[in-house]
């Protein structure tokens, strides 16, 4: 019986129980991703997210943001990111490319209410995030429901990297079924 690493299928399925453990879990790698988009004006931009929702399909992900940050001009000049994780305990590394949709509004009601309070004060600080401050601590945190959007993220590509004693990389695309190829690591 082969490892999970050494198929193409058992890369695939290793990257979707990483990012559905994840999405559910605090001491999963893929819970913290980092998510990098492009700045209006051509920058790239990194940050770490937290993951809070994966299905395998229709390859799709969510990321919960402050509709003032600048993610959303970023996104809107650019609807598109990239995710990446290392998962130490499996010598595995996942790049993700996907287009990104920002949704707001009653459609997230339900997200808004199923996190926990301290969790709401991430969504409403005053003033908006990046605003330059006088002092470091010259803001405030208010939960504001109409500051709440989901980044919804459709996987358009899926890179995947195994550095164990041989090293494998893999190359997954929705526009072939995500059936994958082996690539030079």
């Amino acid at each position: 019986m082969s490892e999970w690493f050494e198929t193409l299928p058992g890369l695939h399925d290793q990257v979707w129980q990483q990012l559905t453990h994840g999405a559910a879990r605090r001491d999963v790698a893929a819970r913290q991703p980092t998510l990098a988009t492009i700045s209006p004006d051509g920058w790239p931009e990194a940050r770490t997210v937290v993951l809070r929702r994966a299905v395998a399909d229709p390859a799709m992900l969510e990321v919960y943001t402050d509709t003032q940050s600048d993610k959303i001009a970023s996104i809107a000049a650019h609807p598109r990111a990239a995710l990446h994780f290392w998962e130490p305990a499996l010598a595995l590394q996942v790049r993700l490319q996907a287009t990104v949709e920002v949704i707001s509004g009653p459609t997230v009601a339900d997200r808004w209410r199923e996190l926990p309070d301290g969790a709401l004060l991430s969504y409403g600080t005053t003033p908006p995030p990046g605003t330059t401050l006088p002092h470091a601590l010259d803001y405030t945190k208010t939960p504001d429901q109409s500051r709440f959007c989901v980044l919804q993220l459709t996987l358009g590509h899926i890179d995947v990297v195994h550095l164990g004693t041989d090293h494998r990389r893999a190359s997954f695309a929705a526009t072939d079924g995500w059936t994958g190829k082996w690539v030079s690591p």
